[in-house]
């Protein structure tokens, strides 16, 4: 995927997008809870892995500003994560951190939270695993 063709290098410039320095938060446009949000790194970059010292700063800038935006509307908890390749459900070739805003009951069962990635490995607790 070229610079031309990537949607996420295309909205850095939109009014959604809030910059922190070498990265950009907008809204994810498929929420999978009200207030997620994604962190950009302005550069087009593959996955988490390109990243420089600097952009990963920079998202853990806007990880925290945005917690605390989150988090004054009432959010107790949150998910972090980055899909990096295909094979880990990575679909924009475009290196993006997500932000998911979690609250006590919004799920039956959290315990393992983003291990769910691996359904029938989220909950080490329990004796199937």
């Amino acid at each position: 995927m070229s610079r031309d063709t990537c949607r996420f290098c295309t909205l850095r410039d939109s009014d959604e997008a809030v910059r922190f320095g070498s990265v950009y938060a907008i809204p994810d446009a498929y929420p999978v809870a009200e207030g997620h949000h994604l962190i950009i790194p302005v550069r087009h970059r593959a996955d988490v892995f390109d990243l420089s010292p600097q952009e990963m700063l920079d998202t853990q800038e806007a990880l925290h500003a945005l917690r605390d935006e989150l988090g004054a509307e009432g959010w107790t908890a949150f998910n972090v994560g980055w899909n990096a390749g295909t094979a880990a459900g990575q679909t924009v070739g475009h290196a993006h951190c997500h932000l998911i805003p979690r609250r006590a009951g919004d799920v039956s069962d959290p315990v393992g939270g983003i291990r769910g990635v691996i359904p029938n490995r989220r909950n080490y607790l329990s004796a199937a695993g």
